[in-house]
């Protein structure tokens, strides 16, 4: 191959590119800002070692994080040389390990021919041994006992040293769990995922013979995203590198955004401390986004402290300035998205070129809905769409059989949500009954001391279920659904069901508030009108939206996620939503400075994800569990110079006196906050890992409500002006029966805290 040919390695490089690609012998840590190269950085490296310093593939180890990104690198080296690397090792930390460990199983008590268990499959054992040790399921889920252990694992804690340290009744019971756990997969020739890791470590570390041969073998060890390595990633590498001592790890401190999950910032803060003859290069040129936005995002970064430092710089002139929008509440939020994404494909490009984040998953129904009345086509990434999640389908089925008793699929569904303890025999069973009978399964189930054969904790099982039918049948005919929901998840347990599925459980729990909350805006939607049956309204829209046809992979549509999935990504336009205190950055970091700078590198995260367009969104109130919420702008917005960004208000918030934008005055928030970075504690803050969710309405939530009397004249937006005929409830659930001048409206009953009237306005 000539060095001379258009992609010989080295060519096009900017000067802190070329010095990390031609780069000798010894440590080097390449510090890699967001847009500035570094794959284009590594894959050269790895060509110039092969054609220009004569290393053999073989002798070179290339690790990253995803086998797409393995793959792509691997391709990238292969267009580079002209021929494929045939022997190098290239792909991700578990794929290297899975690797080693077939070469040397008969170390840890395996043969090459063992079996990787996924997580359900590990799952599975971990029950097993949960009910040898008699430890309760409903107690403990054992979704959480297995992630108790995988982070032990993932942290070098081994079995006997976490059992002296376990002191929570859950650590307790994962200990047990822990000490069989080993036993039984080496028992089955198994491996747990976790294990992949784990056990090519402990062949390293306990057998030297082994760890001398492959030191000697891989004369260069390139590694890739480092600083998302935790602590047996780290030694893993440590060891592998410990002959020869090259080794160039490639990362960015500032987009350390998963210590969550076991990544240790400490890796790449501390490089030189384990390699002291380290060269260290910085990569800041950025060749994705405009000065604008690359202006921001140094400026939000630079007051996190536990970072090398670094100044992105931009290599594209012009630009669009960011925009930072204030918007009445997270309706008008999502609509306003939806506007300025219509507007960019309208003028600039595509659906395809934009993408909306979040903080968390369940941010995603408002967001979802406005699309869709805005006919926007949308994808969502890592994520499933909000009406298709087990979560919203179960309690789709409650209502649905509380709507409609004899909707049988309903039936079946709410019988497992939760769990009864009635299995499918007991079910087919009185399946039979039912059509003989020509009856529902509802109604059969309250005929169920006349069917024979069914055991007498299954029959109180049928005879509840019955029960609760019949009671919420009763509440459906004058409670609106928010209210019905937050009751009915209440009665059937079913949030503590949730919460006993460890943190998945957690984020499903998120999704039912957000549930409540848009049955809450179907009644907003019609003014606060109350009708019989609010109920049949809710699960017509419901049952639409998952009706939707979903979008094949090549379609041209806006793309939806939160910001940690984001993460590698990149668009031409980016919208940023629900940038308050409490949600971004979440409440739990306000007292813990090491998490604060965790969600402050998430926010840089998503801003370095703009090209071309750039806008942050956030509102005054927003919606939690049917409730309309306050909320500060968020801490990370507060301060910014007004000569980088562009502050706008939606019409809506201008319209709303009591929510008057807070811009006008300068830099200072709703209020009063002070400069960015100073703190007020906020109003309201969602749901903490620890917390245990309340779906219980405070009585006195409603307080503020405006006091009606009979008699009295008030104006409706939609339906005009009326006079109150009746009052009726209270808190939350206060309603008021009006009699509206227009005859052809006549008599309507609203939900006052929804139904925005206004005193007097003939």
């Amino acid at each position: 191959m000539s060095a001379g040919t258009p992609s010989a390695p080295g060519t096009g490089l900017n000067t802190a590119q070329r010095a990390a690609v031609e780069h000798g012998k010894g440590p080097l840590l390449v510090i890699a800002g967001a847009g500035s190269g570094k794959t284009r950085v590594l894959t050269t490296r790895i060509a110039r070692l092969i054609e220009r310093e004569e290393v053999l593939p073989r002798q070179i180890l290339a690790v990253t994080f995803t086998n797409k990104a393995a793959g792509e690198m691997r391709e990238r080296v292969g267009r580079l040389l002209g021929e494929d690397p045939a022997g190098m090792w290239i792909g991700t930390f578990h794929g290297i390990g899975a690797r080693l460990l077939r070469m040397h199983a008969p170390l840890v008590g395996r043969t090459a021919e063992y079996t990787i268990y996924d997580e359900d499959d590990t799952l599975a054992v971990v029950k097993r041994l949960m009910e040898r040790r008699r430890i309760s399921h409903k107690e403990f889920a054992p979704k959480a006992i297995l992630g108790e252990i995988s982070s032990a694992k993932n942290a070098m804690v081994e079995q006997a040293e976490y059992e002296t340290l376990a002191r929570t009744p859950l650590s307790k019971a994962a200990a047990g769990v822990y000490a069989d756990l080993e036993p039984t997969l080496r028992g089955a020739n198994a491996v747990s995922f976790d294990d992949l890791l784990v056990l090519p470590l402990r062949i390293l570390r306990e057998h030297a013979e082994v760890r001398t041969r492959l030191a000697e073998r891989f004369h260069h060890i390139l590694v890739d995203e480092y600083q998302d390595t935790n602590r047996v990633q780290y030694e893993f590498v440590r060891l592998l590198a410990s002959a020869h001592q090259n080794l160039l790890v490639v990362g960015d401190d500032d987009q350390a955004i998963y210590g969550w999950r076991g990544a240790d910032i400490r890796n790449i803060l501390d490089f030189e401390r384990d390699f002291p003859t380290a060269t260290v290069v910085r990569l800041e040129e950025n060749y994705r986004s405009t000065a604008a936005i690359l202006d921001l995002a140094n400026d939000v970064i630079a007051l996190n402290e536990a970072r090398r430092g670094k100044t992105l710089r931009a290599t594209r002139s012009g630009g669009d300035p960011v925009v930072i929008l204030e918007c009445a509440d997270d309706r008008d939020e999502a609509a306003e998205v939806a506007d300025a994404i219509q507007q960019w494909r309208s003028s600039r490009g595509s659906f395809g070129d934009c993408a909306v984040l979040y903080r968390t998953n369940a941010q995603s129904r408002a967001m979802e809905e406005a699309m869709r009345r805005a006919a926007i086509p949308y994808r969502l990434v890592g994520a499933v769409r909000f009406y298709d999640r087990r979560e919203i389908k179960d309690l789709v089925a409650w209502l649905r059989l509380i709507a409609n008793p004899a909707d049988d699929e309903a039936f079946r569904r709410a019988l497992t949500a939760p769990k009864r303890g009635v299995g499918e025999t007991t079910l087919e069973l009185l399946a039979g009954e039912a059509s003989a009978a020509g009856v529902s399964l509802l109604e059969m189930s309250r005929r169920i001391e006349s069917v024979e054969g069914v055991r007498p904790n299954t029959r109180t099982a049928l005879t509840e279920l019955v029960a609760t039918v019949d009671k919420f049948r009763a509440l459906a005919t004058d409670t609106s659904v928010d209210q019905l929901l937050l009751q009915l998840v209440a009665a059937i347990g079913y949030d503590e069901a949730l919460r006993n599925e460890g943190p998945e459980g957690l984020e499903r729990l998120d999704n039912v508030r957000e549930l409540v909350t848009s049955a809450a805006e179907v009644i907003i939607d019609d003014g606060g009108e109350v009708g019989l049956r609010p109920l049949d309204h809710f699960l017509q829209r419901a049952t639409l939206v998952t009706q939707l046809d979903q979008l094949g992979p090549d379609a041209d549509a806006v793309t939806m996620m939160t910001v940690h999935t984001a993460k590698g990504l990149e668009y031409r336009m980016v919208c940023v939503t629900g940038l308050e205190d409490g949600l971004f950055p979440l409440s739990r970091s306000f007292d813990d400075p090491a998490a604060l700078e965790e969600e402050r590198r998430l926010f840089y995260v998503a801003v370095t994800r703009a090209g071309d367009r750039l806008q942050l969104s956030w509102a005054h109130q927003r919606r939690r569990n049917g409730e309309l919420l306050p909320g500060i702008m968020s801490s990370f917005l507060r301060g910014i110079s007004e000569l980088k960004v562009e502050r706008r208000s939606t019409v809506r918030l201008r319209s709303t006196p009591r929510l008057a934008p807070s811009y006008a005055g300068g830099r200072r928030g709703p209020g009063g906050e002070g400069e960015f970075g100073q703190r007020r504690t906020p109003t309201w803050r969602p749901r903490q890992d620890h917390e245990v969710p309340s779906f219980v309405q405070d009585e006195d939530a409603s307080q503020d409500l405006p006091n009606f009397v009979p008699g009295e004249r008030v104006t409706h937006g939609k339906f005009g002006s009326g006079t109150i005929a009746e009052l009726s409830g209270s808190g939350k659930e206060a309603k008021v029966t009006v009699d509206f001048d227009d005859e052809a409206i006549g008599r309507k009953r609203l939900v006052i805290a929804f139904a925005g009237l206004e005193r007097g306005f003939d």
